[in-house]
């Protein structure tokens, strides 16, 4: 049977290409059908987390060492082929680190499970450095590989569940 049976005068190679892109194409629904638009950004906006607002999380970030370079944080839908894999995030706020704790407020597109990275890029070249310091949900430890390069943690141990509304954490930042 024929991938496209309607063009029965395509090569069975072009047949075979079109049948794979509408595959592809099928396999791609679900993450449209969750409403997940990848590498969207803003600025922190606590009003985003007010009162009768979300869905969204309201996230106490707690360790910074200073005021130093940018802060980026990033909401992943919990699954390993999106976590911390580049421009697959759902929400980046970007925003002025303060010294001690802060509050950042990320937008959720739809209730569900996240996970969350924080990112605090102290020289503010936009990369990860070992002089950064960085966090995330469920506050897991970040091991390091042969003591020097940091090793994230699997989605798994960062995964929570957001409901409709504004939802609470405590992200605690560590520095290598």
């Amino acid at each position: 049977m024929n991938a496209l049976p309607s063009l029965p005068n395509l090569s069975r190679p072009v047949r075979r290409a079109a049948g794979g892109a509408l595959l592809a194409g099928a396999l791609a629904l679900p993450v449209a059908a969750q409403g997940f638009t990848y590498a969207r950004t803003m600025t922190n906006d606590l009003a985003q987390c007010a009162a009768g607002k979300g869905p969204a999380v309201r996230i106490t970030v707690n360790g910074l060492k200073s005021s130093e370079g940018n802060l980026f944080v990033r909401a992943y839908p919990a699954n390993s082929r999106d976590w911390l894999q580049s421009k697959r995030y759902v929400m980046r706020v970007d925003a002025r680190p303060q010294p001690g704790s802060m509050t950042v407020c990320v937008p959720l597109p739809a209730a569900g499970d996240y996970a969350i990275a924080v990112h605090h890029d102290v020289n503010g070249n936009r990369k990860s450095d070992l002089a950064d310091g960085a966090g995330m949900s469920n506050n897991p430890g970040i091991r390091k590989i042969l003591g020097l390069v940091p090793r994230p943690p699997s989605v798994d141990k960062t995964r929570f569940s957001a409901d409709g509304g504004v939802s609470r954490m405590s992200i605690n930042i560590q520095y290598m």
